[in-house]
This record gives structure tokens, sequence and C-alpha cells, in this order.
């Protein structure tokens, strides 16, 4: 026999608490895997960008390049067949090329932009055309003005 009686009462009050702790850890696994989900999102962002980064930074090296080449007397159509096969190497779909628009000479490279990055329409402040030039639809540039 026990020395202390079970009140009818005191077997309510313990069934309150059985399954606290199982709800505490499901709320901790939860959190844990949407704080999970949110790094790993941010990771995958961080990679695009650096990559899409990377080709922009490409991109500027060759206009300069073709900038550069275009200002020296004997170069001119070989030196910018040149560059833009660099820029084919380079780059997604990369092709360099110059254009003079009123009196201003341009370098301009185009290549394709990543898939992941939002839509033109998409984008709040969406830059001005590439050099007076409309692009194609997934199309990136950049653009060096020049005088030669």
């Amino acid at each position: 026999m026990s020395r202390h009686p079970r009140s009818p009462h005191s077997r309510c009050r313990e069934s309150r608490w059985v399954g606290s702790s199982l709800i505490e850890v499901m709320l901790a696994v939860a959190l844990i895997a949407v704080t999970a989900l949110g790094l790993i999102a941010g990771q995958l962002w961080t990679a695009r960008e650096a990559r899409a980064m990377s080709l922009r930074e490409h991109a500027a090296w060759i206009a300069d390049s073709v900038a550069e080449a275009m200002c020296a007397p004997t170069s001119g159509d070989s030196a910018t067949r040149q560059w833009s096969a660099r820029a084919a190497k380079l780059l997604p779909h990369g092709e360099a090329s110059v254009s003079d628009i009123a009196g201003v000479s341009a370098a301009r490279v185009t290549w394709a932009s990543l898939r992941d990055l939002p839509h033109s329409d998409d984008v709040i402040d969406k830059p001005a055309p590439c050099g007076g030039v409309d692009l194609p639809v997934g199309s990136s540039c950049v653009v060096l003005a020049f005088a030669q």
C-alpha cells in the first residue's frame, strides 16, 4: 500500500502535460527547417549573382580591350573579330562589335543572360537599351564609348 493515496483529480493534472514536450520538439524542428531553407536560398542567390557579376566583368574587360585595339592605327576589323572570338569563348553566346553613333564610337559586348535572373518586365529599375539598340529578350550587354 501506498502512503499517499492518489486523488482522482491528480490523474487529470498529469495527463495535461504529457504532449507538451512533443509539441515543443515539433516547433523547434519546423523552425530549424525554415531557417535552413532560408540559408540555402540565400546561398543560391549569392552564387547566381556572383556568376552574373563575373559575366559582366568579362564583358567590360572585352569592351575595354576592343576600344584599346580600335585606337591603334593598324588594327581594325581584325581586332574586332579577334575579341569577338574571345567573347564567344568567355561568355555564353558572346559577341563583340564596334559601332559609330553620331560621331562617337562604342564597343558593345552582348551575351545571353542567365536563365535564373528576373525577366526585364519584372525589374523595377530597367536599364536603358544597350547603346541605343534594343536587345533580344534574355540578352545582356556592356557598351563602352570611346574616341578614335
